[in-house]
């Protein structure tokens, strides 16, 4: 094959989305520490299957069209900063091939080199030894390919060899990777998307999806067709407000018919189906941090959709995603997990508080539908997670009614104080100044638990063990599942002679009780002047959320 033209682009793109999503556990896997919300591989799939999805219904002769259309639903379905990134490299590989019905081996070189000049550029402080790495090094195997043979074949060979070649350089170039004995997640799934394509220019094949056939229901056979029908066929009857699902790579002997007896008590519509490596779920529950929280005592999750029921019925009934007329001076955007972190946002004046977190990285689009469903003329948007900021950037550049400000808060506690350091009277850059000095006065700590087996430089860690946290580094390894303990010891091991502040925030598991005996301890030994509170969080995989001021 010389050149690449519209059909094959099409089903490369398809294959390529197959291919990662068949392999994205894998790239979950990945995850330098084992805690239980390692997504990269379930970030870039859902973005890779939103340029899939576009591909149905798009019929043109042209590469550059194919291209052009994939780009906008990669942008809009943007999982994630991996996902974020892969839809700039192909944005600038789109704009690369503009005009362009087929494309030769060298304008696919310089498609790709535009691509990541752009990924570069979007990124505040580009670190070697990540996906960025992978892109510009295949990339630069595949001008040295030119100088032999421009054909489109040959070219992309190189390009994937590279790429291979660049994965396996990520932990000499990131010392965390080399701590943590992997390579880097996003640069893998790059590889997994780049060799999908290949299947295609080399051999003409599509890579399909991996069999799901063959599941149960306790002891009904049931399949995967048949699971999808089972439980559309609960769309609209139910009395509880999200509808959640989510498949569970199973790494135990847990029968899954103990996970559907404690669905049914806490929701309605269950259907859960298995087979030998996976469960899938779905229910209806008022609760789908419980349902998260108990699907990964079964295994690692692969992927999590949750969808507000009711939300979706309003937005029918207003038809739908009808923009907000930006009637007042400000307003705000939260991205929290939990529903007790939801409330407090929204006490706090937040206008929309989009579900998402650790785990759950909502995409471009759904913080983009958020800002237009904000009635305000400056939108401040508080992303809580480093993961999700750059989602966050894109989908400020895609306004053009109203001015979006986003404060690069990291954790929920930072959104907190950021938003409490608001007044109206700053301009806005006045108030993100400000704002963005408050979240840094802010230490976060969080307790969750190990999901694998894993090891860290010289630490050992076995899956079930605690884990503390602070400001996303591993602090604490406990073999007792003890959290109360474990937190309090990550808090006092946070104090410092000027703070003055100390909130816990209880997730799933965790009593009232419990988090007060936390407090209390944490107080027998703080300084008399802190003050400490306690707040329901709700928050899912993780027990306490910890902010010290």
């Amino acid at each position: 094959m010389q050149v690449l033209t519209a059909a094959t682009l099409k089903d490369a793109l398809i294959s390529a989305s197959n291919h990662l999503t068949n392999h994205q556990q894998e790239v979950n896997s990945l995850n330098i520490f084992p805690v239980p919300d390692g997504d990269t591989g379930t970030n870039m799939s859902l973005t890779c299957q939103a340029a899939a999805a576009a591909m149905a219904n798009v019929h043109s002769d042209s590469a550059w069209e194919i291209a052009r259309i994939a780009s906008k639903a990669l942008l809009r379905g943007a999982k994630g900063n991996s996902g974020v990134i892969l839809s700039i490299l192909w944005k600038g590989f789109a704009k690369g091939i503009e005009g362009q019905d087929t494309v030769s081996g060298a304008a696919i070189v310089d498609a790709l080199e535009l691509g990541v000049t752009m990924a570069y550029g979007a990124v505040m402080a580009p670190t070697e030894g990540t996906i960025l790495t992978v892109a510009r090094l295949a990339q630069e195997a595949g001008k040295e390919a030119l100088a032999v043979n421009d054909g489109l074949l040959h070219v992309w060979e190189a390009i994937c060899d590279g790429a291979r070649a660049a994965l396996a350089q990520t932990p000499e170039l990131l010392h965390v990777l080399k701590r943590a004995n992997v390579v880097d997640a996003g640069g893998m799934g790059l590889c997994l998307i780049f060799e999908g394509m290949r299947s295609v220019f080399a051999e003409n094949t599509v890579i399909q999806p991996s069999d799901g056939t063959a599941v149960v229901v306790t002891s009904n056979h049931i399949g995967d067709d048949a699971f999808q029908k089972a439980a559309s066929a609960y769309d609209g009857d139910t009395t509880y407000g999200y509808c959640t699902e989510c498949i569970i790579d199973r790494n135990n002997d847990r029968s899954p018919a103990q996970l559907r007896e404690y669905l049914t008590t806490i929701g309605d519509c269950v259907v859960v189906v298995d087979d030998e490596e996976i469960i899938k779920v779905h229910v209806h529950t008022e609760d789908p941090g419980k349902v998260l929280t108990k699907a990964l005592e079964f295994g690692a999750l692969v992927t999590v959709k949750v969808d507000n029921m009711q939300s979706q019925a309003d937005a029918l009934t207003e038809q739908s995603a009808a923009p907000a007329e930006p009637t007042e001076p400000f307003g705000f955007v939260a991205v929290a997990a939990g529903d007790g972190m939801q409330s407090l946002f929204r006490e706090l004046g937040c206008h929309q508080v989009v579900s998402g977190g650790q785990s759950m990285n909502p995409s471009t689009e759904d913080i983009l539908n958020a800002v237009m469903q904000t009635p305000a003329k400056v939108v401040y948007v508080l992303p809580n997670n480093k993961n999700i900021l750059m989602a966050a950037e894109q989908a400020a550049s895609l306004t053009e009614d109203r001015e979006v400000v986003i404060v690069p808060t990291r954790t929920v506690p930072q959104g907190i104080s950021a938003l409490i350091a608001f007044s109206s009277t700053r301009t806005p850059e006045s108030n993100r100044t400000v704002m963005i000095d408050a979240a840094r006065h802010v230490q976060t700590g969080k307790v969750t638990y190990a999901a694998r087996d894993s090891k860290f430089g010289t630490t050992k860690i076995k899956q079930g063990d605690l884990l503390g946290l602070i400001d996303g580094k591993l602090t604490l390894v406990e073999k007792e599942h003890d959290p109360v303990h474990t937190v309090v010891r990550l808090t006092r091991s946070m104090l410092k002679k000027d703070t003055h502040f100390i909130t816990l925030l209880y997730g799933e598991g965790i009593t009232e009780e419990q988090a007060n005996t936390a407090a209390e301890k944490i107080k027998a030994k703080a300084d008399k002047s802190v003050e400490i509170n306690v707040i329901y969080g709700g928050q899912p995989i993780y027990y306490f959320t910890v902010s010290v001021e």
